[in-house]
């Protein structure tokens, strides 16, 4: 009876490295993907616009570029020979010219950033699928205790039919 445990015991024993050693491989992609992502190395020009559209996005830059509209106004309005005159055509063109190189600008960080958050939506995925293969490893292992378990009551419960009968046949 001893030699039938030690042998339950030992085969379960392999089932479960087995189950082990079959995890680690389906989890050694993953977990290299994840501690080691691609650098991302930027141009000159990508540092620059990320910049532009930082500064071009805040509230710094609107106050700033108020108060250079205001002086500009005030300038125009006040001196006798203003080098903008009503209706500001100078100004309107400097100002078109801003926002048509500005908005390229603004376009070109905001797709680095896009690809930014694919790479983020890539990694979630990736912990997630690597959460789901732990958790059907641990059912696994389960399945199989609940198995040896189940196996080794049925033996006892032979045991113990055994020994009932031979205390009837006494």
């Amino acid at each position: 009876m001893e030699e039938i445990d030690n042998t339950r015991h030992s085969e379960l024993i392999a089932k479960l490295h087995l189950l082990v050693e079959e995890a680690v491989k389906e989890e050694s992609l993953i977990i290299h993907n994840l501690e080691n992502p691609p650098e991302e190395l930027l141009t000159e020009g990508q540092k620059l616009s990320d910049k532009v559209a930082m500064f071009g996005g805040s509230w710094k830059f609107i106050i700033y570029f108020g108060v250079f509209l205001a002086i500009w106004i005030i300038v125009n309005v006040i001196t006798k020979t203003p080098f903008d005159p009503y209706p500001f055509i100078l100004m309107n063109l400097i100002l078109s010219c801003i926002a048509a190189l500005q908005a390229p600008i603004i376009m070109m960080s905001q797709n680095r950033k896009e690809e930014k958050d694919r790479k983020r939506a890539e990694n979630d995925y990736m912990i997630n699928l690597k959460a789901e293969i732990e958790i059907r490893n641990l059912h696994q292992k389960i399945d199989l205790l609940m198995e040896e378990q189940i196996l080794s009551l049925m033996e006892s419960q032979k045991a113990m039919m055994k020994l009932i009968v031979d205390l009837k046949k006494d």
